[in-house]
């Protein structure tokens, strides 16, 4: 038993230090959509502008979280107990994929306010799917260049050479390809849910009835 448990503390310390980095990475564009987005104030500063290329450059870091999957399947193979996969490397995973792609969902739905608000609702799906897109190119160069979002400072000059390299080759092109699609897809679905949630809770808040 105490061999299990020592088992177990080393590997949760193990995961949850990348794990939590992840997870920080992928709340600051949560953190920026709500000042770029939900403020009572219209106006676009330079602040606002230099907070919206901070924003785009980290946001894919919330779906690059659903890559990190991998990470559950190397545990799972590397001879750990079935009572440490089952009870700490599976819930810590799941965990952090949903919470990144919550943070990512957050973050558009509240793009998308902001832009009913400006008059330019007409343009919010197109923006979903742009900022799929992009993200979708930020995952690819995270996982497989391994490139930073701070990179867009320190190194932009190879950052742009290889993205239009990928961009013009078959291979990470289907990859990014199929990424725009499962992020998309993945997108629509806890958009649903997000609102669906966001509307019960606005019923029960008007009825009074909060443990119903």
């Amino acid at each position: 038993m105490r061999d299990i448990l020592q088992n177990s503390l080393e590997a949760f310390n193990w995961h949850s230090g990348w794990i939590i980095w992840n997870l920080f990475l992928a709340f600051i564009p949560l953190t920026l959509s709500f000042f770029l987005y939900r403020r009572r104030s219209l106006r676009r500063s330079i602040l606002w502008w230099i907070a919206f290329l901070v924003f785009f450059a980290f946001l894919p870091n919330a779906p690059y979280l659903l890559t990190d999957i991998i990470h559950l399947i190397r545990a799972t193979r590397s001879g750990y107990s079935a009572f440490i996969i089952v009870l700490i490397f599976m819930p810590l995973h799941l965990f952090a994929i949903t919470a990144g792609f919550q943070a990512y969902v957050v973050s558009i739905m509240n793009q998308s306010v902001y832009l009913k608000r400006i008059g330019a609702e007409k343009y919010v799906v197109w923006s979903e799917l742009v900022t799929h897109a992009l993200s979708a190119i930020g995952v690819y160069l995270g996982r497989f260049r391994r490139f930073n979002s701070w990179d867009f400072v320190t190194d932009p000059g190879n950052i742009l050479i290889s993205t239009v390299d990928d961009l013009t080759s078959k291979r990470p092109l289907l990859v990014m390809s199929i990424s725009f699609v499962i992020l998309t897809v993945l997108y629509w679905i806890m958009k649903q849910i997000n609102l669906g949630l966001w509307l019960r809770f606005k019923e029960l808040k008007a009825n009074g009835h909060w443990f119903e």
